[in-house]
């Protein structure tokens, strides 16, 4: 059974997202499972919002409230991966300038 979170709520929590079928376990998942997860999140709520965009101008969606909103969802989502991509760049960075 897969639980569904937000990138953030991924990231912040690192939280158990999985279960073990058949055995009702939770299993741990590793940063690259969290990080797998957080941009798959992130390119559902594009997709999402490109469908809406292309309702919207095929005229098969006429509320363009919910457009908007779907747009600005997934336009945060992606802001906030970059700038996690540019922390995790610049703490590399710093590492590799440290001397031993």
């Amino acid at each position: 059974m897969e639980i569904t979170m937000s990138p953030l709520e991924i990231l912040q929590t690192g939280q158990k997202l999985t279960e073990q079928p058949g055995t009702g376990k939770e299993q741990k998942t590793g940063f690259a499972d969290l990080l797998k997860g957080a941009i798959n999140e992130v390119n559902a709520l594009q997709n999402e919002s490109q469908e809406a965009k292309v309702q919207l101008v095929t005229g098969e969606a006429e509320d363009l409230h919910q457009v908007m909103i779907a747009a600005e969802k997934a336009n945060l989502a992606f802001q906030m991966t970059v700038q996690i991509r540019n922390k995790v760049v610049e703490a590399y960075q710093e590492i590799m300038r440290m001397q031993v």
